[in-house]
């Protein structure tokens, strides 16, 4: 039997057990960076244009891009699904398509009908092309050293904003938001769709179940299980409180008499925080154990968001807390790419993920419009982040009881 020469197609793993394709990690961060930075970050710097050119309410637009996000949360249910049986190539080649052609829906609407119906297509895309596939992707191929591998493409997906947010701000200075949309569109498609197609043809290597306590049946008892839903319950208090604060940070320091800019160079700052925080996210790992890890980041989280609620000066400071914030966030990406695998082993990871993610996701959705629905009652932003960082102070205490059972336990 002649025995196939891998050299060229794996990279060594210190076992010789994993498969590892090496064009998969830098094909992955490629469409990472593009897929976030065309299909998400591209839509706040054109809205006000939008807005602006089309007499639409901000608000219903920015509801089309929400929904869009809710839509991406529910497909990703079943996109976790068939990852599981028959790997990632397909179904984020299939998002890779499916985007671009959402964004020409998007780009050439008539009327506000039109534009949502093009960001409900848009979500289907966003559901296949992600994180959530991608970390799946990365969590079969590379386990069980998977943490080094989503660092890498969560350190090059935290790109997306700083690439296409000065992109799209460039282009969008010289056409109009559809002209700079079908741009976008094309770039989308020239850069994901053969990559995603000829990057993930390896083998779909079987699951080991490398986690504390993998179910032996199935993904039914973790999903029936008190920690399951315990932890769905912290990373949706954890994901409305940080995307809501995210959100609304400038208005924030708008607010306190900053100008537009000093608030734009904070936000930005907190994303490089954010990048930053993600290549700390290993040595914590290890050094923690998952349930304190858990908890620590969320209350981290919330503790963050409550400084920047109770300073309001001087300017350095408050860039130091949106730094310190961007770095917790940057871990909390990775805390809930790793969330499964360490609970309950690789085996169901894209189902598990996908019914962990989706209330989360929802809730990153309803975040930036609940957080500007609710600061005017609360009596300002300030305010807003007080009770922000409340919602997140209450999701660190629902980590303490996601410590799955053992096996013949009943959940």
């Amino acid at each position: 039997m002649t025995v196939p020469n891998t050299k060229a197609s794996v990279t060594a793993t210190g076992t010789g057990v994993r498969s590892r394709p090496r064009a998969v990690l830098p094909a992955l961060c490629i469409t990472q960076i593009t897929s976030w930075g065309v299909l998400y970050y591209a839509f706040p710097v054109l809205n006000p244009t939008i807005t602006h050119a089309t007499g639409w309410p901000a608000s219903l637009t920015t509801a089309a891009f929400s929904a869009a996000l809710i839509v991406s949360a529910a497909v990703g249910i079943y996109v976790g699904r068939v990852l599981d049986h028959h790997g990632p190539r397909a179904v984020m080649t299939a998002g890779s398509v499916l985007g671009p052609l959402s964004l020409l829906i998007v780009a050439a609407a008539p009327n506000l009908a039109v534009f949502t119906t093009g960001w409900l297509l848009a979500g289907a895309s966003m559901a296949a092309t992600f994180y959530p596939p991608a970390f799946a992707a990365l969590t079969r191929w590379w386990s069980p050293d998977h943490i080094r591998a989503l660092t890498v493409v969560t350190l090059a997906g935290g790109l997306a904003s700083t690439v296409f947010a000065p992109l799209t701000a460039v282009l969008a200075g010289h056409y109009s938001w559809r002209t700079t949309y079908a741009v976008l569109a094309a770039i989308l498609a020239a850069l994901t769709i053969p990559t995603h197609a000829l990057a993930l043809r390896a083998p779909w290597p079987p699951a080991s179940d490398a986690g504390t306590h993998p179910p032996a049946t199935g993904p039914d008892p973790a999903v029936r299980s008190r920690a399951f839903w315990m932890l769905a319950a912290t990373f949706t208090l954890s994901a409305f409180a940080m995307y809501a604060a995210v959100i609304t940070l400038v208005p924030l320091f708008l607010e306190r008499g900053y100008t537009t800019t000093q608030a734009a160079w904070a936000l930005g700052l907190g994303g490089a925080g954010q990048t930053l925080g993600r290549t700390l996210y290993a040595t914590l790992a290890r050094h923690t154990g998952t349930i304190t890890r858990t908890a620590t980041l969320v209350g981290l989280g919330g503790l963050t968001t409550a400084a920047l609620a109770f300073t309001p000066s001087p300017y350095a400071l408050l860039v130091v807390l949106s730094v310190l914030a961007g770095i917790v966030r940057g871990n909390l990406t990775l805390l809930q790419a790793t969330a499964v695998t360490d609970r309950w082993g690789t085996a169901h990871y894209g189902r598990l993920s996908g019914l962990l993610g989706a209330p989360a996701h929802a809730a990153a959705a309803l975040a930036p419009f609940a957080g500007a629905l609710l600061a005017a009652p609360l009596g300002g932003y300030a305010s807003l982040f007080v009770l922000l960082s409340a919602i997140a102070t209450a999701g660190a205490i629902t980590a303490l009881a996601t410590t799955p059972r053992p096996p013949g336990r009943s959940p």
